[in-house]
């Protein structure tokens, strides 16, 4: 089966979810797409210095360290989503509140090596599982949130949401930190 963004089907993902999708490579497979956004991850924040890490474009708006606690706890959350579908599990997953996390994971206290190092260790722990997913499993579906979604959806709904948050750091933050 070919897993290019390109052949899911409409109905293996809520609508709200294009916003996230479109932002995803057409022409690449996804563990591919996975493994290479690592790389633009650190490249945008190599350069980042202490200070920086804790900066907000706006009063209210997450840090730069908060935002990457989301890109992390997301993918966490829709990685045990994908393996509760893959493994057959029936049971309705819930939505989470992305404020609640941020707000309670406690930043200011994390290096900004431990938070580089916690993100390597979910995309290899993504990787692994993906890498794992035959393409029967691929196409298993459940409910998330509310909506039905497929395990392939699950997979490009990691990487259209780390791509988003991306594209917000380098257009509001880093304009602002030059």
């Amino acid at each position: 089966m070919d897993t290019k963004i390109a052949f899911l089907q409409e109905d293996e993902f809520p609508a709200y979810a294009n916003l996230y999708l479109r932002l995803v490579n057409d022409s690449e497979e996804l563990i591919a797409q996975l493994d290479n956004s690592q790389q633009l991850v650190y490249e945008l924040i190599q350069d980042l210095y202490d200070p920086q890490w804790d900066f907000s474009y706006q009063k209210g708006k997450w840090t730069i360290k908060e935002v990457l606690i989301h890109i992390i706890d997301t993918e966490r959350i829709f990685g045990y989503r994908a393996l509760s579908m893959a493994r057959q599990d029936k049971t309705e997953l819930p939505g989470f509140d992305q404020d609640l996390y941020v707000n309670a994971a406690a930043v200011a206290n994390r290096s900004i090596e431990n938070i580089k190092d916690e993100y390597m260790a979910v995309r290899q722990s993504t990787l692994t599982l993906f890498n794992s997913f035959t393409d029967e499993v691929l196409l298993r579906r459940g409910k998330a949130s509310g909506h039905q979604v497929s395990v392939r959806a699950i997979g490009y709904l990691i990487l259209g949401h780390e791509l988003h948050h991306l594209n917000i750091i380098k257009e509001r933050y880093l304009p602002k930190l030059i």
